[in-house]
């Protein structure tokens, strides 16, 4: 699968975005919030799941951007966004409604117990793959269960 790129507008698209970005690595110099025109985005280096089935001896990382659009504000815990080449690991894109919706906060859970939130007008992301992609002998693995 080349080139790829997702659209969510609610929280069950939201839930298939996660899974593509699920082990992204990424600098906090790759994160930028325009506030003017409201988008958040995120420069990764996305673990390609859809191609790691089976028992292959090599697996791919590509480039990629995940934009946040609608945003109106951007908090984050547990690390330093002065550290440019400080790396970070995403785990998760999250959603959590306020009051009936469709405004909310989109959580990026990261290792390490840390997290960016996004305040959000309504649920509007972009993922697409933008070129770069590399072998890597590593796949992420996780606990049972999780």
């Amino acid at each position: 699968m080349d080139g790829l790129k997702l659209l969510a507008l609610d929280e069950e698209d939201l839930a298939v975005v996660s899974a593509h970005v699920q082990d992204a690595v990424f600098k906090v110099s790759g994160l930028e919030y325009d506030a003017r025109r409201k988008q958040f985005s995120l420069s990764v280096n996305r673990f390609v799941w859809e191609m790691a089935d089976g028992k292959r001896r090599s697996f791919e990382r590509r480039r990629a951007v995940l934009l946040f659009k609608r945003v109106g504000a951007v908090r984050s815990l547990g690390f330093d966004r002065g550290n440019g080449e400080a790396v970070l690991d995403l785990l998760a894109v999250t959603f959590k409604v306020a009051g009936e919706g469709p405004e909310g906060t989109v959580e990026l859970v990261l290792a390490g117990d840390a997290s960016i939130a996004l305040d959000v007008e309504c649920i509007e992301v972009q993922l697409a793959d933008t070129g770069g992609a590399w072998e890597t002998a590593f796949k992420p693995r996780h606990p049972e269960g999780v």
